[in-house]
């Protein structure tokens, strides 16, 4: 980790700008009814852009995918921090599928239940075949549906297996696959696992990131995967698929 500081007094500014951007974002995402896509789609947006301004995060998209305005896709990304989720909304909005614990997260819990997410016992097998006809079910209505096939946080350094078992939901609603890959960097351009949420509390985390003189984050997108173009419609191949682009791209600049 690096050793550098941000000051203490701006430290503060965006702890004081990311209360602002909650209360914002609470009362606009109290205002969904589900009825409207596209307004729902405008709130994800600012939600995503808002939290990360309000941080001083900036987003360098070096690959923007083939189709932003295409709905009913299975967004993967490796999972790094919160901020991903941040991340991932400024740029594709979506419902997210998310561990059970973030529903009782204060604030943020409820957000997220308002914003669409499919909260998962992550320890119970008895959970993935609803969650996959949930999650087909989105797809099939023309909702993108996102989720972190890693199913935890890693460092950013490195890259967690990937499990197979929701790339099912593709096959089953012929939807595609867009795969995302997130690097987060320090102000040298170096990267970093500061923002790594693995083995932290929430409000260390928060810290740590606040405390960064500068954040960057990289966002890299695959092509679409298309799952009629797999033998067999395997979701492990999806995944394999999948985990191979998120792993070239992880490893690719760890020595710079």
């Amino acid at each position: 980790m690096s050793l550098q500081k941000a000051p203490f007094f701006l430290r503060l500014t965006r702890l004081a700008k990311l209360a602002l951007w909650l209360f914002k974002t609470g009362r606009n995402l109290s205002g969904l009814d589900g009825s409207d896509p596209q307004a729902r789609d405008k709130v994800l947006i600012e939600l995503g852009s808002g939290a990360l301004q309000a941080l001083g995060a900036k987003l360098n998209v070096t690959t923007p995918p083939e189709h932003f305005h295409v709905r009913g896709t299975l967004v993967v990304a490796n999972h790094v921090s919160w901020l991903d989720i941040f991340a991932m909304s400024a740029l594709f909005p979506s419902s997210f599928i998310a561990k059970q614990e973030i529903s009782t997260w204060p604030v943020l819990g409820k957000m997220g239940r308002n914003a669409g997410t499919v909260f998962i016992n992550r320890n119970s097998r008895k959970d993935v075949e609803p969650i996959n006809q949930a999650i087909t079910s989105a797809l099939k209505a023309g909702r993108n549906v996102s989720f972190f096939p890693e199913a935890k946080t890693s460092s950013g350094l490195d890259v967690l297996p990937f499990k197979a078992a929701l790339f099912q939901s593709a096959i089953d609603a012929g939807a595609p696959v867009q795969t995302m890959v997130l690097r987060y960097y320090d102000r040298n351009g170096r990267r970093t696992d500061i923002p790594s949420y693995a083995d932290v509390s929430l409000a260390k985390s928060l810290w740590r990131i606040v405390s960064m003189p500068e954040l960057h984050i990289r966002v890299d997108f695959a092509k679409p995967i298309h799952p009629a173009a797999f033998p067999g419609q395997d979701r492990f191949a999806l995944k394999d698929a999948a985990e191979t682009y998120v792993r070239e791209q992880v490893f690719k600049d760890l020595t710079i």
